[in-house]
């Protein structure tokens, strides 16, 4: 009888795991499409001679449509489901990157990865909500981790594809690898289910007791119906719109999604995600030589993500928040002192390879994964779709910044005064979060949404 109930279960937590595995696929392009520009500038820029603003503009780019993306994620969430958006998310994903790969002006290609932007934004808003809506609570910190590993991974495949590519300076070849995963995820979709919550929102009853059932076998499925059956007969008066994030019982959500969405990226991390290759030939490496630091930081990204699946839920969200910008605002000050102190190219090289290793490793602890998690958790269900749109919004209205002003920045503040900034904003956020961040860790959405309203008194 033994052996005849574990097979059953065991086929049952590979196919939840493939759940989450597929979910969690749109970070690999997410990633992919970030990381792959840094390795195409070192031979664009010389090919079709870009100036600093060119550069912003090119490194900037994906990040404006990913505004764009997350601008509208959060409508079609609500009104196709979760698992459609990140279907669409997949075609748009496939058709940019088919631009970017016959891009024959630099026009063309900033054209071609705002469209791959778009997509970037659509699933980052998506991903997210969809993972943390299947996952139980004891494991969903985890899995929405799971997330943030695939952006790790796709940032680190990039780069190995641009250091692999470099000898033949094939550009071209390192945008089209991206059709891959992009294929592998709109197939996958087709196989995965949509979420329990938006299930029961829409009608669908039976669908979403099967999904709970076989997400959830060490829970109650009908207590879990029966709670977000109640959040959702509290949001029954209207859809949730954007004007909602400002009333009482939601703002305090919106502030701490916003704090973590636009602090992810002032602390500077896809200045070093993009613009490292670039640093590490300024300070003398060889192009091949600058991309395999690259990857060894791409390395670091993933390790520390990895680890960071199975702290989540030991140590909670909001210590390795701490954890993080306490790592980064130091190295980041040490390597503001190492510029301007060192002055030999190879030892201010590796000097910088060192510390970026650490500051890497604390924002994947921190900020890396645990911003996604956070902000998937702390939205009320009637706004949670507009509310991962606003939020990640603002995420990419950051990242395009950071992204865009970075070579100016490096070019007229130099190195060390603009990581001294960076290390600024970390300090900075360490405080904001010991003040005004909660902690998720082993509660459901439901009971995070109804103890919101209760602490606020939202009806």
């Amino acid at each position: 009888m033994q052996q005849a109930t574990a097979a059953p279960a065991r086929r049952l937590f590979t196919s939840t795991w493939l759940f989450y595995f597929f979910g969690a696929l749109g970070g690999i392009l997410f990633g992919y499409d970030l990381g792959v520009i840094s390795g195409v500038l070192l031979f664009v820029n010389k090919i079709w001679k870009l100036g600093t603003f060119e550069q912003g503009v090119v490194g900037g780019c994906l990040a404006a449509g990913a505004v764009v993306g997350a601008i509208f994620a959060g409508r079609l969430t609500d009104r196709l489901g979760r698992r459609q958006t990140i279907m669409l998310a997949a075609v748009i994903f496939a058709l940019g990157t088919l631009g970017c790969t016959f891009a024959p002006n630099v026009t063309v290609l900033v054209i071609s990865r705002f469209i791959v932007g778009i997509a970037v934004g659509c699933s980052s808003a998506t991903v997210p909500t969809y993972l943390s809506e299947l996952a139980p609570a004891r494991i969903r910190g985890a899995l929405s981790t799971l997330n943030q590993l695939m952006i790790v991974s796709g940032i680190l495949l990039a780069y190995i594809v641009d250091w692999a590519l470099t000898p033949s300076a094939n550009w071209r070849a390192m945008f089209a690898a991206a059709l891959i995963p992009a294929v592998v995820l709109f197939l996958g979709m087709l196989g995965m289910p949509e979420t329990p919550r938006w299930l029961l929102k829409a009608g669908r009853d039976d669908e979403a007791r099967s999904v709970l059932a076989s997400t959830n076998r060490a829970g109650d499925v009908e207590a879990e119906l029966a709670n977000i059956r109640e959040v959702i007969q509290l949001d029954s008066e209207r859809q949730g719109r954007l004007r909602d994030l400002v009333t009482k019982w939601a703002k305090p959500a919106l502030i701490v999604a916003l704090l973590l969405a636009v602090g992810q990226q002032l602390s500077g991390v896809n200045a070093i995600n993009i613009y490292a290759p670039q640093m590490f030939t300024n300070l003398g490496f060889t192009n091949g030589t600058s991309l395999l630091a690259a990857i060894v930081l791409g390395a670091v990204k993933v390790a520390f993500t990895a680890w960071v699946i199975f702290m989540v839920d030991r140590w909670g969200r909001k210590p390795l928040l701490l954890l993080g910008s306490a790592c980064m605002a130091l190295t980041l000050g040490l390597l503001g002192v190492a510029i301007l102190v060192i002055h030999n190219h190879t030892a201010v090289g590796l000097t910088t390879l060192i510390l970026l290793i650490i500051y890497l490793a604390g924002y994947e602890l921190g900020w890396g994964a645990v911003v996604w998690v956070m902000m998937a958790e702390v939205f009320p269900l009637k706004v949670r779709g507009i509310g991962m749109g606003t939020s990640s919004v603002a995420l990419w209205a950051a990242t395009f910044a950071i992204t865009f002003i970075f070579p100016a920045m490096n070019k007229g503040l130099g190195l060390s005064n603009s990581v001294f900034i960076f290390a600024a904003i970390s300090v900075v956020l360490f405080f904001l979060v010991q003040r005004i961040v909660p902690e998720t860790k082993g509660r459901s959405l439901e009971e995070i949404e109804l103890d919101l309203r209760a602490r606020t008194g939202g009806r």
